[in-house]
């Protein structure tokens, strides 16, 4: 299965079925994004959409995320995730590899990802590509309550 990566430009009925068919892959508790939310993400100058299309159709996507701090230019990967009917294709390392690249070109010094510890095959695409695990903890609160 060849997979092509391509920067999501707009929202279009294949995007947002993916992202039905999709987000409850990366979490349980996920559900669909509205098309406002995808619009969002989308149009945002500081960030990049990539989706992975294997045979016409989405197969994964992962959104990059920047901004500039007094230490340089930061890019974070996030919500990565690769339909289950089509892993083991290397849609996630494309994906991944692209984004990175993407970082590269923009200036950012550093890429930064969190991946939760069972996600052993996640964390081994990681790895393979050539991030490291920080020595670092990341800290969350919670603003919306939910």
């Amino acid at each position: 299965m060849a997979v092509e990566i391509e920067q999501v430009t707009e929202v279009s009925e294949a995007l947002v079925e993916a992202f039905e068919r999709l987000m409850p892959q990366l979490s349980p508790r996920l559900g669909a994004l509205s098309r406002e939310a995808l619009r969002r993400v989308v149009e945002n100058e500081r960030t990049v959409l990539l989706a992975a299309v294997a045979d016409g159709r989405i197969a994964g996507v992962l959104t990059l995320a920047w901004y500039d701090a007094p230490s340089g230019r930061k890019a974070w990967i996030e919500d990565v995730v690769v339909d289950a009917a089509a892993r083991g294709c290397g849609a996630g390392e494309a994906l991944v590899r692209a984004a990175v690249e993407h970082a590269a070109r923009i200036g950012a010094g550093r890429v930064m990802l969190t991946s939760n510890p069972a996600r052993g095959a996640a964390r081994a695409l990681y790895r393979k590509v050539g991030f490291e695990e920080a020595e670092t903890t990341v800290f969350a609160l919670k603003t919306d309550k939910r």
